[in-house]
C-alpha cells in the first residue's frame, strides 16, 4: 500500500512539473513591446547611422517588415487604434485626450481579449496612452508603471530650495519648484523638449526599470501555468530625449549626417500640412540652425541606443527563462517623428517620416504553421491595426468580430507575400481630417485645402509635390480612388449599447 502511495505521488509530481511545459506548447507567450515616438532611425529600417544591436537580434530571429505603417501619428490615437484593432474613424479616439471606453463603450482591447481567453497579462510603463484610459485589471493581472530617479544635478539643487522654500511635495512649495524645475537645464525642460545626457545608470531610467520588471516576471514566472501576455511599453524615445551619458558619447554630434531642409518643398504644399511644433523645439521656419538640429539629433540617437539595450536585457531574459522557444515577439513604435526633414520637428504630419514605423516579428519554430524564416524580411505594406487579428490568430485566441486589421500569417509564412494594396493614415486639424494613403509607388494625401501626391520610389523624401502635373493625372485619380475605397473599410457605423 506504501509503495502504490509512493508511486502514485511520484507521478503526481511528475505530471505537474510537466503541466507549465504542456500548457506552454498549447498556447504560445506573447510579448509585445511598443517604444514611444521611434521613427525608422534603426538599423533594422535600413538607417545606417545607429547602433541598435537587440533590433538586429530579433530580427535574425524573425521576420523584418520594412513597409509598416501608423494608422494617426499620435500616441493616444495609434494605440487605441492598433490596441483595439480598430481604424481612428471608427474607434472614435482622433486625439490624446478621448478615452475609447466612452466614445465606443464595450469595446474590448488586445489584452482583455487575451486575458479572457486564459493568459495571464501584464504591462509595464506606457502601453496605453495613459493610466486615465488605461482599461486596468479588465485588461492585467498586474499593471505598473515607473519613474525615472532624480538626476544627480538636480539634488544639491532640489535641496537647496527645499531649505529655502520647504518639502516640494505639497502647497506653495510644489508650485514654486514645479515653475522652478525647468529653468535648471536642458534636461529639464521636459516638453519644451528638454534633451541630455542625466548622469543615471540605465537602470535608474523608468525605461531600465520596465525591462527588468519584465525580466523579473519571466523568472519568478506569475503567471504559473497559463501562458502569458507580456507588454512592455518603452517610453523613449518621447520626449525630453534624456538617456545615460554613454549613449551621448556614442554620437559626436560633428559626425551626424542630414540632408538640409527646403523651403522649395512647402511652395508646392498646402500649408495645413505643417505644424507649428518645430517652434516648441526653438526653430523659426525658413531659418537652418545646424548646431541646434545636431543637439536634438544626438539626443533623440542616444535615446534609441538605450532602450536598444533595454530591449536586449529582456530578450536576453526570455532566452535565460528558457521561454524564447515559446514566446511570440512583437517589437514597433507607436509612429515615426520628423527631425528638422522640411523644417517640421515632432509628429502629427502626414509623411513618410511621421507614418512609417519599425516592425519587427519573431515567431517561434513551436508554431508550425506560421514560424517565421529567421533573418527574413517583407516589403509587403501592414498597418498597426492587422497586429490584433495576427497575434489572436497565431494564439488560437477568438478575436473580436468587429477587427478592421487583416491577420499578416500569409506573410509569416511566405516573406514574398504583397501584403496590403494601400496603408491608410489620418490626422486631424481643427475639425477636419488629412488623410493619406500608402502604396508600393506612392503616398497621395488629401486635405480639406488641397491634395499631394508623391512617387516614392524616385523621390524617397517627398520633395516633389506630383498633384498638379499633368502628366501624372492617371496615377492621381487611381489614388484618389484608392483613398475612397480605404476610408471605406476604415469608418463603421458605430455599434447601439
Amino acid at each position: 500500500m506504501k509503495f502504490a502511495i509512493r508511486i502514485f505521488l511520484s507521478l503526481a509530481s511528475i505530471c505537474s512539473s510537466l503541466t507549465p511545459a504542456i500548457a506552454s506548447e498549447q498556447k504560445p507567450n506573447v510579448l509585445f513591446i511598443v517604444c514611444d515616438d521611434l521613427n525608422t532611425h534603426v538599423s533594422t529600417s535600413g538607417y545606417p547611422h545607429i547602433h541598435t544591436p537587440a533590433f538586429d537580434e530579433l530580427a535574425a530571429a524573425g521576420m523584418t517588415f520594412r513597409r509598416a505603417y501608423c494608422q494617426y501619428p499620435v500616441c493616444g490615437p495609434s494605440r487605441a487604434s492598433f490596441l483595439h484593432g480598430l481604424y481612428p474613424q471608427s474607434s472614435g479616439v482622433l486625439d490624446n485626450k478621448s478615452d475609447i471606453r466612452t466614445v465606443r463603450p464595450d469595446t474590448v482591447s488586445m489584452p482583455q481579449r487575451f486575458k479572457e481567453a486564459g493568459y495571464w497579462t501584464g504591462a509595464v510603463g506606457k502601453v496605453f496612452h495613459n493610466e486615465k484610459v488605461d482599461p486596468g485589471e479588465v485588461a492585467w493581472d498586474q499593471m505598473l508603471r515607473f519613474e525615472n530617479d532624480e538626476m544627480p544635478m538636480i539634488t544639491p539643487i532640489r535641496e537647496k530650495f527645499e531649505t529655502e522654500h520647504g518639502p516640494i511635495k505639497a502647497g506653495k512649495s510644489r508650485r514654486k519648484w514645479r515653475d522652478f524645475y525647468p529653468s535648471i537645464a536642458p534636461q529639464t525642460r521636459g516638453q519644451q523638449p528638454g534633451f541630455g545626457p542625466t548622469g543615471l545608470k540605465d537602470e535608474q531610467h523608468k525605461d531600465g526599470k520596465n525591462a527588468r520588471q519584465i525580466s523579473d516576471w519571466l523568472a519568478s514566472k506569475p503567471n504559473g501555468n497559463k501562458p502569458f501576455f507580456m507588454a512592455c511599453g518603452i517610453q523613449k524615445p518621447h520626449v525630453p530625449f534624456l538617456a545615460p551619458d554613454k549613449y551621448f558619447a556614442m554620437y559626436p554630434k560633428e559626425d551626424l549626417q542630414f540632408t538640409p531642409a527646403s523651403m522649395e518643398f512647402w511652395k508646392t504644399v498646402p500649408e495645413i500640412a505643417q505644424t507649428k511644433r518645430y517652434q516648441g523645439f526653438g526653430f523659426e521656419i525658413g531659418v537652418a540652425d545646424d548646431d541646434l538640429r545636431r543637439e536634438y539629433m544626438q539626443a533623440y540617437h542616444a535615446c534609441i541606443s538605450f532602450i536598444d539595450a533595454q530591449i536586449g536585457v529582456v530578450l536576453a531574459a526570455l532566452k535565460q527563462t528558457g521561454q524564447w522557444d515559446n514566446t511570440i515577439v512583437v517589437l514597433t513604435s507607436d509612429h515615426g517623428y520628423l527631425l528638422g526633414e522640411k523644417f517640421m520637428w515632432g509628429k502629427v504630419m502626414l509623411f513618410e517620416t511621421c507614418d512609417r514605423v519599425p516592425l519587427v516579428i519573431r515567431v517561434p519554430e513551436s508554431i508550425e504553421s506560421a514560424a517565421t524564416t529567421p533573418g527574413s524580411s517583407s516589403e509587403g505594406l501592414v498597418e498597426l491595426v492587422d497586429l490584433f487579428p495576427t497575434l489572436t490568430e497565431l494564439c488560437d485566441v477568438t478575436p473580436p468580430s468587429e477587427l478592421q486589421g487583416q491577420s499578416m500569417t500569409t506573410m509569416l509564412r511566405d516573406p514574398a507575400s504583397s501584403g496590403k494594396d494601400a496603408a491608410y493614415t489620418v490626422v486631424t486639424r481643427g475639425k477636419s481630417l488629412g488623410k493619406a494613403v500608402r502604396t508600393q509607388r506612392h503616398r497621395y494625401t488629401r486635405w480639406p485645402t488641397g491634395e499631394e501626391l508623391y512617387d516614392l520610389t524616385t523621390d524617397p523624401r517627398e520633395q516633389t509635390n506630383l498633384a498638379h502635373a499633368p502628366e501624372h493625372a492617371k496615377t492621381l485619380a487611381s489614388m484618389q480612388t484608392k483613398l475612397k475605397n480605404a476610408e471605406a473599410k476604415a469608418v463603421v457605423k458605430r455599434r447601439a449599447f
